[in-house]
C-alpha cells in the first residue's frame, strides 16, 4: 500500500472498518470480512468495549461489492477497497459469490451504495438480471448503472451510443445475419475489399463479432502487403493474436466491419473514475505481432500516457453516456486524431499505486457527497491542490538526443526485369479507359484483378494468332508470349512482384534505332511496360532486420550488444511512449518489406512482416516524396544520358578530354573505374562475350537431366535464369553492333545476384564478368544523376526536393511541437526521465533518392571544402565510395543542450552519418580508407591541436583479425567507450592503421557550422538553413561493433554464409 491518510480519509490515517473474505485475514490482521462475519461483529460490538479501540460511529455508509469472486478478490479491487475503508464513515462489504448465484435478492446483504458489474466467472456468468432486481428493491446509490451494462455487451449498441454522443469512431458498417432482418445482411466480398450493405471497406479492414464478450477480432490485409489476416483473441499466456494466411471473411455470425486505423503499433487504454478523472496507458497493439510484453512478474507491460484536452473531453463523454463511473475504453491515435473503438465497462488499472490512491479518493468523495447529507454525517468536499507540472531536466547529461532522421535504401533483391512493347489492340485501349488512364495519359496496374485482365488479353490474342496467322494483330507474338509467361509466374498474383504500366502515345512510338526495318505506324498507341522481379530476398530481410537491431544503438543507453537486451535505450523510449516514430516507404514492394523488416528488428517484434507493414509503414499519399517515375526523365536527364552514351560508344582508350567530360568533379572512384575500363567499346565486347559464355553454360546445364529440375536461390529455376540472361544478351547489343549502355546496370545487377546467391552452380568467368560490369556500372549509374555539379543539383531537385522539405520540417518541429504524446510524470514509476521525447523519422526508398540526396548535401553549398578541413575529409571519403549498395543509409541526428540559451547557436547540434550499405568480400581490398571524426570529449580536448585534427590514436588496440570463415564484411564503428556521464555515453573516437580497411567513415559527423562566405541561395540555402549549428564536445555513440567483436570473440549475429557482407549501421 502506498502512503496512508489523505484529504477526505479517516483522521488517524488507518482503516476505520476493514472486512475480509471467508478463510482470509481477520480484522486484527488488517484484512476484509465477508457479510456473515460483519453481522457477528455488529452483534458482539456492545459487549466488546476496549478503551484502546476507537469504535466507528453508529451509522456507517455501507458500500457493497456485488461481482464474481474473481473480480472481487482481484488485486486492484482489494487495493482500492482497502483505501476506501480509510474514509471515517465508509464500510465495505463484499457479496459472496454463492449468495449472488444461489440466493434470492431479498436475502442479499444490505448496502447504501452498490458497486456491481457484469463479468464472466470461472464457470458461470454474473446474473445481471438479479443485480437489476436488487437495485430496484433496495434503491442504493449505483456507482455504475446496471441497465446500461446490457448495451455494453453488444458492440452495435456501443457504436450507436458513441455516434449519438458525437464521439469519433472508425468508419463502420454492421452485418447482421438474422432471418428476420435480411436487409442488414448484404455482403459482397472482393479480392481486396468487402462491401457491407453498400459500404465498401478496402483492405486492411477489421472484422469484430457484435457480441462484446467475443474477443475473436480479425484484421484482413491487402494482397499488396502479402494478404492473410491477423486473428486476435483474449490473451493466452504470452500470445494475444496469430497471423493466418486465410484472406476470406467469416461466413457465419454477425459482425461489425470497420476501417483499419494505422496507430503505429500502439493502443491506448483509458480508465475513468467519474467524468473528471481519466488515467491512460499505452501498450503494444495485439495486432502487431501477437506477443504480449510482460514484466518480471508476468504482468503485461503498459505505460501511463498523458491525454490531450480533446481526449479528456472524450473520456468525460464516454463516462456520462454509458453512465459508468468506473469505465474503461480503447483509444486509437491515428492520423492526428483519436478514435474510440471499444467500451469495456467496469475496468481498473493494474499495478499503479498512484491510480489506486486516486480512485479510492474519487469514489470515496463521490459516496460522501451523495449520501453524507442523508445520514447527517458532517462532511465537506476536500480541496485538492492542482498537480504541479514536472519539468524534465537532463541532469548529468550535456546533450539530449531530440531527433533521428534516416534515409535508407532497400535490402538485397532479385534482379529487376523489364519488357517494353507497343500495343494497339482495342482491348488494351478499353482497359486503359476502364481504369482512368486518359486522365493523366498514364496508368499503373498492380492489383491482382488488373493483372488478370492483362493476362486474359494476352492469352486471347495469342489464341487468335495461333488459329489465324493472317489476322490483324499488330502486337509481336514473342512479346505477347513473354507477357503471358511473366504474368503466369508463381501461380498467383501479388502487386509486390509484378506491375504493368501503360502510357498513351498520341502519334505512336517513334522509331528507336536505324536497324528497325519498319517505320512507325500512324495513329495512337499505348506503350506497355511490364516490370517484374525486384523482390526483397530472404537475405534482404535479414539485412534489414539486423540493421534495425543495430540502429537501436544510435540512441542513448543503447551501447553494447546491439542484437538487443530488453533494456536497450530505444526499446525503453518506445515502450514508454516517449518515442515518436514514423516510418515511410515508397510504393515498391521491396522498399515496403525492407521497412517492415527494419521495424521488426528496431522494435524487437516477432512474427510475420505483413501485420508490421500494415500498421507501422506509411506508403500512401506520399505525393512522390519517395517514389520516382523512371519512365519520365527530365530534360536534363535526357541530355546527360545522351552525352554519357556518346562518350561510352568511343572505340578507343579514354583520353584526357574524356576524363574531363566524364569526371569533371575528379571523383577517385570514377577515375579508377575509367582506368580499369580503358577502351569502353572493347570492355563492352568482353562483357558481351562473357554473357554469351554464361548463357551457353546454362543451356548445357538444362540439357543435363541431373540439373534440369535444380532449384536456385529464392525458388528460381535454371530456365528462368536462362531467360533473364538471354534477354540481356539480346538487348545489350543491337543489330548494328552498338551497345545499349542503359543495360549495364541490369547486367551488373544480375551478375551480382548470381555471384552472391547462385555461386554453387560453379559457372565459369562470373567473377570476371562481375569485375568488368561493376567498373562500367560505377561510371554509368552515378553519372546518370548528373555529370557536372549543376546537372547533379538539377536532377537531385527533380528527385528529392519534397523529401528535403520534409526533412527540414522534421527538424524544425522537434523543438516547436509540444503536442506530442508524452508520459504522465506522476504515474511514471521507474522511468528516470519521463519528459524525454525523441522524434524518429525513417524514409525507405530506392537508389535514385539516395544518390540525389547525397548530391544536394555535397553540392548544395552546405559547407566549404576549402575552408573546412573536416568537411573536406568527409567529401574525400564520399568520393572514394564507388557504389551505394543495398541498405545504404544517410542519418541525421539532432541534439539539444538545455543548459544553453534558447537563442544561442550552441543550443542545437547536428550530426550527419553515412554508410554505403552491404559490401562484397571480393572487393575487400578496395574499401576506401576513412578515419571518421567527432569533436573530442571533454577529457581529450587538450590533445586536439585544431578543429580538423584527429585525436591521439595511440591508445587504441588493433582489431582482432577475423578468420576467413567469419568475414561478413561488417564495417566496424571506430568508437570505443570512454566514460559515462548520466544517461548519455561520452565517447572518444579512435582508429588504427591495422583496422582501417573496412572501417566505416562518419560522413558529415558533427561540424555543421556554415562558413560566413557561403551565400545561401536556392536549394543550397535550404540545406544551409537545415544544418547551421555549432560544434559541442559530446556525442552519442553509434553501434560499437568493434567492442562487440573484441568482447565476444565471434562475429555479430548477422546472416551466416553470405558471400556478400551484411549491412552495418550508419556510424
Amino acid at each position: 500500500m502506498s502512503e496512508t491518510g489523505g484529504e477526505g480519509w479517516g483522521q488517524s490515517g488507518n482503516p476505520t472498518s476493514v472486512f475480509a473474505y471467508e478463510g482470509h485475514q481477520g480484522p486484527e490482521e488488517g484484512g476484509m470480512k465477508n457479510e456473515g462475519e460483519m453481522r457477528k461483529g455488529e452483534e458482539g460490538q456492545g459487549r466488546e468495549e476496549d478503551e484502546d479501540y476507537d469504535s466507528p460511529p453508529e451509522r456507517q455508509i455501507v458500500v457493497g461489492i456485488c461481482s464474481m469472486m474473481k473480480k472481487s478478490k482481484s488485486k486492484p479491487m482489494t487495493q482500492i477497497m482497502e483505501r476506501l475503508c480509510k474514509f471515517e464513515y465508509i464500510t465495505v462489504v463484499i457479496f459472496p459469490e454463492e449468495v449472488i448465484l444461489n440466493e434470492p435478492v431479498d436475502k442479499w446483504p444490505l448496502c447504501d451504495c452498490l458497486v456491481s458489474f457484469h463479468s464472466k466467472g470461472t464457470n458461470e456468468r454474473f446474473p445481471l438480471d438479479k443485480a437489476v432486481e436488487y437495485a430496484n428493491l433496495r434503491n442504493p446509490l449505483l456507482i455504475n448503472d446496471l441497465n446500461m451494462q446490457y448495451y455494453i455487451q453488444d458492440r452495435r449498441e456501443v457504436y450507436r451510443i458513441l455516434q449519438e454522443e458525437g464521439i469519433d469512431l472508425p468508419r463502420y458498417a454492421v452485418l447482421t445475419r438474422d432471418p428476420d432482418r435480411p436487409e442488414e445482411c448484404n455482403l459482397v466480398e472482393g479480392e481486396d475489399h468487402v462491401e457491407v450493405n453498400g459500404e465498401v471497406f478496402p483492405k486492411p479492414f477489421v472484422e469484430k463479432p457484435v457480441c462484446a464478450e467475443d474477443h475473436n477480432v480479425y484484421i484482413y490485409y491487402p494482397t499488396s502487403a502479402g494478404g492473410g489476416s491477423q486473428r486476435l483473441f483474449r490473451k493466452i499466456g504470452s500470445r494475444s493474436s496469430v497471423y493466418s494466411p486465410e484472406s476470406c471473411v467469416r461466413k457465419t455470425g454477425s459482425y461489425i466491419y470497420e476501417e483499419f486505423m494505422p496507430t503505429d503499433g500502439t493502443d491506448v487504454k483509458v480508465y475513468t473514475v467519474g467524468p473528471d478523472y481519466a488515467h491512460a496507458e499505452a501498450r503494444k497493439s495485439p495486432a502487431l505481432d501477437g506477443k504480449v510484453e510482460r514484466d518480471s512478474e508476468g504482468k503485461e507491460i503498459r505505460y501511463p500516457v498523458m491525454l490531450s484536452a480533446m481526449e479528456k473531453l472524450v473520456a468525460r463523454k464516454v463516462c456520462l453516456a454509458f453512465k459508468q463511473t468506473v469505465c474503461g475504453f480503447d483509444l486509437l491515435r491515428a492520423n492526428g486524431h483519436s478514435f474510440v473503438c471499444d467500451v469495456n465497462g467496469f475496468s481498473f488499472v493494474k499495478n499503479s499505486m498512484k491510480y489506486y490512491d486516486d480512485c479510492a479518493k474519487v469514489l470515496g468523495n463521490m459516496v460522501m457527497r451523495e449520501l453524507a447529507p442523508q445520514f447527517h454525517i458532517p462532511w465537506s468536499i476536500p480541496m485538492e491542490a492542482e498537480d504541479i507540472p514536472i519539468v524534465p531536466t537532463t541532469s548529468g547529461t550535456m546533450m539530449e538526443l531530440r531527433c533521428v532522421i534516416a534515409i535508407i535504401r532497400h535490402g538485397d533483391r532479385t534482379p529487376k526485369q523489364k519488357m517494353k512493347m507497343e500495343v494497339r489492340h482495342t482491348l488494351f485501349f478499353e482497359l486503359f479507359e476502364k481504369y482512368g488512364g486518359y486522365k493523366s495519359g498514364k496508368l499503373k496496374l498492380k492489383k491482382p484483378k488488373q493483372l488478370q485482365e492483362v493476362l486474359d488479353i494476352a492469352r486471347l490474342l495469342l489464341a487468335e494468332l495461333g488459329q489465324h496467322t493472317d489476322c490483324e494483330i499488330e502486337e509481336k507474338k514473342g512479346k505477347l508470349e513473354q507477357l503471358k509467361t511473366v504474368l503466369e509466374m508463381y501461380g498467383h498474383f501479388s502487386g509486390i512482384n509484378r506491375k504493368v504500366q501503360l502510357t498513351y502515345l498520341p502519334n505512336g512510338q517513334p522509331k528507336a534505332s536505324s536497324e528497325e526495318e519498319e517505320g512507325p505506324k500512324e495513329g495512337p498507341s499505348l506503350l506497355l511496360v511490364l516490370k517484374w522481379g525486384g523482390e526483397l530476398t530472404p537475405a534482404g530481410r535479414v539485412q534489414a532486420e539486423e540493421l534495425g537491431r543495430a540502429f537501436r544503438c544510435m540512441y542513448p543507453g543503447g551501447q553494447g550488444d546491439y542484437a538487443g537486451f530488453p533494456g536497450c535505450g530505444l526499446l525503453r523510449l518506445h515502450s514508454t511512449y516517449r518515442h515518436d516514430l514514423k516510418i515511410y516507404a515508397s510504393d515498391e514492394g521491396r522498399v515496403q518489406m525492407t521497412a517492415a523488416a527494419f521495424a521488426k528488428g528496431l522494435l524487437a517484434l516477432e512474427g510475420e512482416l505483413t501485420p508490421i507493414l500494415v500498421q507501422m509503414v506509411k506508403s500512401a499519399n506520399m505525393n512522390g516524396m519517395l517514389d520516382s517515375d523512371s519512365e519520365s526523365l527530365t530534360d536534363c536527364q535526357q541530355r546527360v544520358k545522351a552525352r554519357l552514351h556518346e562518350i561510352m560508344q568511343k572505340d578507343q582508350d579514354f583520353t584526357e578530354d574524356d576524363y574531363q567530360k566524364l569526371a569533371p568533379t575528379g571523383s577517385p572512384s570514377l577515375v579508377n573505374s575509367m582506368k580499369i575500363i580503358g577502351n569502353p567499346v572493347r570492355t563492352c565486347d568482353q562483357v558481351y562475350a562473357l554473357i554469351q559464355r554464361l548463357t551457353s553454360q546454362i543451356r548445357k546445364r538444362l540439357e543435363d537431366p541431373k540439373s534440369a529440375d535444380l532449384q536456385l536461390y529464392h525458388s528460381e529455376t535454371l530456365e528462368l535464369m536462362l531467360q533473364r540472361w538471354s534477354k540481356l544478351e539480346r538487348d545489350f547489343r543491337n543489330k548494328s553492333g552498338r551497345y545499349d549502355i542503359s543495360k549495364i546496370p541490369d547486367i551488373y545487377d544480375c551478375v551480382k545476384y548470381d555471384t552472391q546467391h547462385n555461386s554453387t552452380l560453379g559457372l565459369e568467368d562470373t567473377l570476371e564478368l562481375f569485375r568488368l560490369s561493376r567498373a562500367l556500372a560505377d561510371i554509368v549509374i552515378p553519372q546518370e544523376y548528373g555529370i557536372n555539379k549543376p546537372e547533379k543539383m538539377d536532377i537531385a531537385q527533380a528527385y528529392c526536393l519534397p523529401l528535403m522539405k520534409k526533412i527540414q520540417l522534421d527538424l524544425q518541429r522537434t523543438h516547436e511541437d509540444e503536442a506530442v504524446n508524452k508520459l504522465h510524470p506522476l504515474y511514471s514509476r521507474g522511468v528516470m526521465s519521463p519528459g524525454r521525447h525523441v522524434r524518429t523519422r525513417l524514409y525507405f526508398t530506392s537508389e535514385s533518392h539516395v544518390h540525389s540526396l547525397l548530391s544536394i548535401f555535397r553540392y548544395g553549398g552546405l559547407l566549404d571544402e576549402v575552408k573546412d578541413q573536416q568537411w573536406k575529409q568527409a567529401m574525400d571519403y564520399l568520393s572514394a565510395v564507388s557504389e551505394l549498395n543495398y541498405m545504404t543509409q544517410i542519418v541525421i541526428m539532432l541534439y539539444e543542450d538545455n543548459n544553453k540559451d534558447p537563442g544561442s547557436e550552441e543550443r542545437f547540434h547536428v550530426e550527419l552519418h553515412f554508410s554505403p550499405g552491404v559490401k562484397s568480400c571480393e572487393d575487400e581490398e578496395n574499401v576506401p580508407l576513412g578515419f571518421g571524426f567527432r569533436p573530442a570529449s571533454a577529457e581529450n580536448q587538450e590533445k586536439q591541436t585544431n578543429q580538423g585534427s584527429l585525436e591521439d590514436l595511440s591508445q587504441d588496440e588493433p582489431d582482432r583479425a577475423l578468420p576467413l570463415s567469419e568475414l561478413v564484411s561488417i564495417r566496424r564503428s571506430p568508437m570505443i567507450r570512454n566514460r559515462k556521464t548520466g544517461s548519455m555515453e561520452v565517447l572518444s573516437e579512435t582508429t588504427s592503421g591495422s583496422s582501417s580497411k573496412g572501417a566505416s567513415y562518419r560522413l558529415f559527423p558533427s561540424c555543421s557550422r556554415q562558413s560566413p562566405e557561403i551565400k545561401p541561395t536556392g536549394l543550397g540555402s535550404l540545406c544551409s538553413g537545415l544544418f547551421s549549428a555549432s560544434v559541442l564536445g559530446v556525442s552519442s555513440s553509434a553501434p560499437n561493433l568493434r567492442d562487440y567483436v573484441r568482447t565476444h570473440h565471434r562475429k555479430p549475429p548477422l546472416s551466416p554464409g553470405l558471400p556478400f557482407g551484411d549491412d552495418q549501421p550508419a556510424p
